[in-house]
């Protein structure tokens, strides 16, 4: 299924007049509370013969509203201290669920908000739910194996709305069938390719880099990870560079790096007792960036400029592949020593940011990000949440605690770390022969402070090292890991979340 398509549907009379919608989908923590005497009232009715109505996701027999189908689907525990919006999200997959399984087309999405702060959202989270509740795989798509997708989603709302849930989902869509695809339909060039049929017609600026000699060139520690792959004409590596730059004066700046590791074996380092299933995910990064790339490109926010480099490569193992020991002169001309071939994505994200940290000097107002599937640790650490490291401007200018409070809000709650004077010391070469050393030759999952000193290697190896607080031209920088929340469900092959492209796009969009 591709992207749900969301209606505002401001006439509450689509309830009992239809208006070609063919179900109701009630999310509500109070069946009581609802607005509409006639839903209250059939659902009393139901609960008589039914204790599951206001329990557990329900489908009633409706003569006279939408379709003749009522869907009750209850929200639960929102009076728990440490319960979150999400509480909506998971009752809107679950009625949507129900509703397709019904047979609807074109489904009405009542939500029943709250008054505290903390779900203030909700019915804009739950219509989202709905999206990553209808996403299907799109290999099984392309097979044609793929289920009828439902036309609309009706929203109680105003058309404004509508359509940036509808931007929001189209970007989320892409970020899912970039990061969740196989690692041959998804390859670094077919990543590149279907980039740019999905961008084709936006207001973007779009190159990609493919010729080798300008790719060791240019990203030398990108192209010593792919550097087996180049071998392989439909494994080479490819740098997606997007630009956006919205209408009237620049008020700020935002420069995204992202991890593309269109499969990762390990490298020399190879990953063994099937650690390798699961790492055509090892693009979520890439992926989420390209899909918040699409959303800004559909919605146009005015003021502000926004960069990304996707560093798109396959980590192969061969004859050719790179191996520990050997040092490599990163972009930002910093000596780096390879401590582990299956830390890569901090190479490939060190280059793209060396390359944003040159733009990012004359820009307005610049705050850099890299996002990425990158340490097992941060798992291990945070379960399926979101971890952000931030490096010392962007921790004066708040901006983890923002974005913190932002995503909380819309579903996608983060967690912060902290950047240690001990981070820095672990990327210290022994030998003294480099100037710094990528990792240990240890699992970041058995690596005390595994998923934060790798923003430090990233500070030193980009070049972001020189633009502190005390520097002529301080930049914030802000890494963000993903291992954790780019996926659901099952470990290898769980269902792609596209995280964190909504809590990113309303940071960068919410009032300064």
């Amino acid at each position: 299924m591709g992207s749900v398509k969301f209606v505002d549907e401001i006439d509450q009379g689509a309830i009992f007049e239809g208006n070609g919608w063919d179900a109701l989908v009630v999310v509500t923590a109070d069946l009581e509370s609802l607005q509409f005497d006639e839903i209250v009232m059939l659902a009393s009715h139901g609960q008589k013969i039914d204790k599951r109505v206001g329990q557990s996701p329900t489908l009633l027999f409706a003569p006279g509203m939408a379709g003749g189908r009522l869907i009750i689907a209850p929200v639960k525990k929102t009076d728990d201290d440490y319960q979150d919006v999400r509480v909506f999200a998971d009752a809107a997959r679950q009625g949507i669920k129900l509703a397709k399984e019904a047979g609807a087309k074109r489904p009405l999405l009542i939500v029943n908000n709250l008054a505290e702060q903390r779900y203030q959202n909700a019915a804009q989270v739950a219509a989202l739910a709905c999206g990553q509740e209808l996403w299907q795989a799109l290999e099984l798509r392309e097979a044609g194996g793929g289920d009828e997708p439902l036309e609309a989603i009706g929203l109680l709302s105003d058309k404004k709305s509508a359509l940036a849930l509808t931007a929001i989902e189209a970007g989320r869509v892409l970020a899912r069938d970039l990061c969740g695809t196989e690692p041959e339909r998804m390859s670094a060039p077919a990543f590149a390719d279907y980039c740019l049929d999905a961008l084709q017609d936006s207001d973007l600026t779009i190159s990609v880099v493919e010729d080798r000699d300008i790719l060791e060139r240019d990203y030398p520690l990108l192209s010593a990870v792919g550097r087996s792959s180049f071998a392989v004409l439909r494994h080479q590596p490819r740098v997606v560079k997007l630009e956006y730059v919205g209408e009237g004066e620049i008020e700020r700046t935002y420069m995204f790096a992202g991890k593309g590791v269109v499969y990762d074996t390990g490298g020399a380092d190879l990953k063994i007792a099937g650690g390798m299933a699961g790492m055509s995910r090892d693009k979520g990064g890439a992926a989420a960036v390209a899909g918040l790339m699409k959303t800004i490109s559909m919605l146009k926010p005015k003021g502000i400029r926004i960069v990304a480099e996707l560093g798109l490569v396959r980590n192969s193992i061969g004859s050719e592949a790179f191996v520990t020991d050997e040092i490599i002169t990163s972009h930002a001309g910093k000596r780096v020593r390879i401590g582990n071939t299956d830390a890569e994505g901090r190479l490939v994200l060190a280059d793209l940011l060396s390359h944003l940290r040159i733009k990012a000097i004359n820009a307005v107002k610049p705050q850099m990000f890299s996002v990425a599937t990158l340490t097992g640790h941060v798992v291990r650490c945070f379960g399926g949440y979101t971890a952000v490291v931030e490096n010392s401007v962007a921790k004066q200018e708040n901006v983890a605690s923002v974005m913190q409070e932002q995503a909380s809000l819309w579903g996608e709650p983060i967690e912060v770390s902290q950047l240690r004077r001990d981070d820095f010391s672990k990327i210290v070469d022994p030998s003294a022969a480099a100037d710094m050393l990528s990792s240990n030759n240890a699992p970041s999952s058995v690596t005390a402070r595994g998923h934060q000193y790798p923003a430090a290697f990233l500070i030193e190896a980009s070049g972001l090292s020189a633009h502190g607080l005390n520097a002529d031209k301080p930049i914030a920088y802000t890494h963000i890991d993903i291992a954790g929340s780019a996926t659901e469900g099952h470990p290898q092959y769980g269902t792609p979340t596209a995280t964190p492209l909504v809590g990113l796009f309303h940071y960068i969009t919410a009032p300064k």
